[in-house]
């Protein structure tokens, strides 16, 4: 007979997979069983126990490291409250509220007990409205909020993202989607890994009102759902999907359904899709079960495996995508098979497993994306509704520039920078960015300048920006006492970059050293004397767990160590984090991401033999890796830049793994890169404006102890520079100071930059750092760029001067009717794609290129057009 338990309508095929996993949880953290399972020993209700085990059932490893059962309880409690008050409450099903309301996790944020907090701003302005409309509201609300800005990968909380005012998509997307569950409906982020059709990926939130699912675009509210900038961008997707942390039946598309978490996919709700089946066979045609396939797409000059699917008993793997061009790498005990496919061209392939060795040479392959497709044309809304809303966007731009203005200013940084006798713009650039924690960074200034001079600061300008916002006195008191005691004879660099500073990769910074000082006060001096002697302790008693991609290196150090268990990146910080505890230079390895120690005068290996098949315990030799310039490269070849146009990756059992360096890093060609002995394949790529990509392999090895020397070649695209139009020099547009002015007095007669935009919406937003990383290279040019904003996306609150990287010759202007806007954007595709409307004009006033909407790199694209028709 089927039994079922009346909390959330589990039957008992459910409940014996839950109670399984619970237990193996419960197995595997018991090292902090009190702290974690404690709670079950309070009088719990039939729900919150159910909910409680459910949540601990999937629960990834860092969670458990670094969080307290009575957190989760408090969430649980507080959740299953808000579902009795909500007025849908009842209305939402099990399934759903289990899935898509009850987690406490959206994205790889810091846990806070924060959905009271959300659910007491958002409940009275919802309860009285539908579902839909609520949805809507609390859009609104986050609006009020936040604000797009890119930044680091670090995922802020919702509440930091209140108190920052700003954040990148994920962030913009995870506090919505916790505003949304804070009162009930369900909510999920969804995303693609990565676009097809330009760099860069993006995050947005689906939520659930009344049987169905709607989609926006979080922090930038649309007058209805089901719109946003990014409907045109997610029509050439090729992968949008969402992380459920249970075994999810569906009954959306199942994308993995791994242990720990199920990756369900969402495309064909946004673009038209084909289901790929690849076939997995040995060399003597035989099935290979358990291969993993690995469909990758071209995206910030790497081959980004958007989805990972192991191969079924019958050696397939299928996968539903978009209709562009897919990398399939298919691998098994290290012996692999790759090909390129054209899913337009067909839906099946054959991949034989025959390869152990990369090839030489070069390789080029062109990797086109889906095609620019029309959307569903929507019923236009009434210029009441379009009004309301936009009084609504104006509302909450003032609420939050209101709240920004609170904010310390320089003159305040000044005045706490003479009163300890500081450089005043060096005070003032860490309390700018800390934001709205700024009055705890100049607390902390306050507090600990007097006794320990210009440390503080020191410590302050070592941290990431991001942290500012969400590092607090007690981990700061804690680093810099910790560390200032342990200085002994490091240079000051050394004792600053490895020491003193508490931040290793991307874990939420905690206090730790006094801790770890305590911790390990009785082998301290063996420690020092060899710190190999640490690696032997965390081998033998830590177990490595390893559950979801995207929270690897994520767990905080002290939890890690509590737990005893965790995965390979974040045990690498545990490690780092005690050397630098007991006065030991440690770090991650800055693009291999593995734990090193300082001795004998350099950086040391601390290999974990257990941890991998790959690593020997032995210290090995690295090598190293020259590139050099190709002398034959073409004048108007782009400057290399590193995740922009070129990456390499080292073959690690039959996969490449990209080396991680900094974003947009340009000195490549001096000094030699330190590299690990191996296989290796440099990817360059030159995207062409329809965002084809001309890519090419360059394979090579590198032997230990030993200077490989390559050339970065560039495949020469040719650019194609047509009259597209022409621009009407007479009409008039009114500039911000009142005064009016003809295209003609704007754009002057050699040239320039024309571009109608959104300034509150984030392609806009992409334009503005584009164009002002490439300022000095529009100034050399002396180019006018003209920014038009329209009556509806004008904001009393816009100012200019937040952008202050913009080139010297950038004016903003106003055009009411958009009559100047060229005829021939109202055409589809481009009117469909949305702001930003860019052009480059010539000396006669000729449209030489065009470009709308959402698209990385416009900025680059548009200086080369216009470097070439520039007069």
């Amino acid at each position: 007979m089927t039994m079922q338990t009346a909390a959330f309508s589990l039957n008992q095929t459910a409940i014996d997979l839950i109670e399984r996993k619970f237990r193996e949880k419960r197995r595997m953290a018991q090292a902090r069983e009190q702290e974690l399972f404690g709670i079950f020993q309070e009088q719990l209700t039939e729900e919150e126990t159910w909910a409680l085990k459910y949540l601990y059932a999937y629960m990834p490893v860092n969670d458990m490291a670094d969080y307290d059962g009575a957190l989760f309880l408090s969430h649980v409690r507080r959740t299953l409250e808000i579902r009795k008050a909500m007025p849908w409450g009842e209305r939402v099903p099990d399934h759903l509220f289990l899935h898509f309301v009850l987690p406490y996790r959206v994205n790889t944020e810091n846990i806070e007990d924060s959905r009271g907090i959300l659910h007491e701003a958002l409940a009275e302005r919802t309860k009285s409205l539908s579902m839909a409309d609520a949805i809507l509201e609390t859009n609104y609300w986050c609006h009020e909020k936040a604000t797009y800005i890119g930044s680091d990968l670090r995922t802020i909380s919702p509440l930091t993202m209140i108190r920052n005012a700003r954040g990148r998509c994920g962030e913009e997307s995870t506090l919505a989607v916790a505003a949304l569950r804070s009162i009930g409906i369900p909510a999920r982020q969804v995303y693609t890994p990565r676009w097809a059709h330009c760099d860069d990926n993006h995050a947005w939130v689906e939520a659930w009102a009344d049987g169905k699912w709607y989609y926006f675009g979080a922090c930038e509210p649309e007058a209805r759902l089901n719109q946003g900038w990014f409907s045109p961008p997610a029509r050439r997707a090729m992968l949008i999907n969402t992380r459920i942390y249970a075994d999810y039946p569906g009954p959306e598309d199942i994308t993995l359904a791994d242990e720990w978490f199920t990756e369900i996919n969402l495309l064909e709700n946004y673009a038209p899709t084909r289901t790929m089946t690849v076939a997995v066979k040995d060399r003597q045609g035989s099935p290979v079960s358990g291969a993993q396939v690995h469909f990758e797409l071209y995206n910030m000059a790497e081959f980004y495996p958007i989805a990972t699917i192991p191969a079924n008993e019958l050696g397939e793997a299928s996968f539903k995508t978009g209709y562009g061009d897919l990398l399939i790498r298919a691998v098994h005990d290290g012996v692999w098979g790759e090909q390129k496919i054209t899913v337009a061209e067909s839906d099946r392939i054959e991949l034989v497993l025959d390869q152990t060795e990369q090839p030489s040479g070069t390789q080029d392959l062109d990797m086109v994306p889906p095609p620019e497709r029309e959307g569903d044309e929507a019923e236009a809304l009434s210029e009441e509704k379009n009004q309301r809303h936009n009084r609504r966007l104006e509302e909450g731009t003032k609420i939050r520039t209101g709240y920004e203005a609170t904010f310390l200013t320089e003159a305040d940084a000044a005045a706490l920078a003479g009163e300890f006798g500081l450089p005043a713009e060096r005070v003032w650039d860490v309390l700018r960015k800390a934001r709205g924690n700024d009055r705890e960074i100049a607390a902390f200034l306050r507090e600990r300048s007097g006794e320990y001079g210009e440390w503080p600061l020191r410590l302050l300008e070592s941290l990431n920006e991001k942290d500012l916002v969400d590092t607090f006195r007690p981990a700061l008191d804690d680093h810099l006492i910790g560390a200032l005691g342990r200085r002994g004879e490091l240079d000051e660099e050394t004792f600053v970059s490895h020491v003193l500073c508490p931040r290793v990769l991307q874990e939420m910074i905690v206090p730790y050293k006094r801790f770890f000082q305590e911790a390990f006060a009785a082998d301290e001096a063996a420690i020092k004397a060899d710190p190999s002697v640490l690696v032997r302790k965390l081998e033998n008693g830590y177990g490595l767990w390893e559950d979801l991609q995207n929270l690897k290196g994520k767990g905080n150090p002290v939890g890690t160590y509590k737990l005893m268990h965790g995965d390979e990146i974040s045990l690498g910080i545990l490690f780092v984090a005690v050397c630098r505890s007991l006065g030991i230079p440690a770090r991650l390895h800055p693009s291999e991401q593995k734990p090193q120690y300082m001795g004998d005068g350099g950086w040391k290996d601390a290999p974990f033999a257990s941890r991998t098949s790959q690593e020997k315990a032995e210290a090995k030799a690295w090598g190293s890796l020259r590139l050099l310039r190709d002398p034959e490269a073409a004048p108007e070849t782009a400057e290399a830049s590193y995740y922009e146009n070129f990456t390499f990756a080292r073959l690690e059992n039959g996969v490449y793994k990209t080396l991680v360096y900094p974003y947009g890093k340009k000195d490549v060609y001096g000094e030699p890169f330190e590299v690990e002995p191996g296989s290796y394949r440099l990817t360059s790529g030159v995207r062409l404006k329809d965002g084809t990509v001309q890519a090419r392999f360059t394979y090579f090895k590198v032997e230990a102890g030993e200077q490989t020397d390559v050339v970065l070649t560039y495949r020469q695209a040719k650019h194609d520079i047509p009259v597209l139009g022409k621009i009407d020099r007479t009409s008039a547009f009114a500039k911000l100071d009142g005064t009016r002015a003809t295209f003609g007095e704007l754009i002057g007669a050699s040239g320039a930059i024309v571009a109608w935009i959104e300034p509150e919406r984030e392609p806009t937003k992409h334009l503005f750092r584009e164009i002002g990383e490439l300022a000095e290279a529009y100034a050399k040019l002396v180019a006018p760029i003209v920014l038009i904003i329209g009556d509806a996306e004008w904001t009393a609150s816009f100012d200019p001067s937040a952008y202050p990287n913009l080139p010297s010759g950038t004016v903003f202007v106003r055009d009411s009717s958009y009559a100047a806007l060229p005829d021939f954007i109202a055409q589809s595709p481009a009117r469909d794609a949305g702001y930003p409307h860019l052009f480059v004009l010539d000396a006669q006033d000729q449209i030489r290129y065009t470009a709308s909407g959402y698209k990385i790199g416009t900025g680059k694209e548009a200086l080369q057009v216009l470097t070439g028709v520039w007069q």
